[in-house]
């Protein structure tokens, strides 16, 4: 795995919405506002695959949590 992985699997779910929340932002305005050199362009990809990053992460959280539930619900 990459080391970027390895730091967002290591992080508190709280964190990463916290970072989710402001990479979008500067993702948003990236978007809007730009810049005419290519340093946009390649900031705007290393900000999209750490979304992504994040949001596999906290989707296999999630799915991990309900699989949980699910199962100590079924052992009563």
């Amino acid at each position: 795995m990459s080391k970027a992985i390895e730091d967002i699997r290591g992080t508190d779910s709280n964190e990463l919405k916290a970072s989710l929340s402001d990479l979008r932002k500067e993702q948003f305005e990236l978007r809007f506002h730009g810049s005419a050199d290519g340093a946009g362009t390649a900031r705007a990809r290393v900000i999209r695959r750490t979304i992504a990053r994040i949001l596999t992460v906290l989707g296999d959280r999630e799915r991990q949590a309900a699989a949980e539930a699910q199962k100590a619900g079924g052992q009563n």
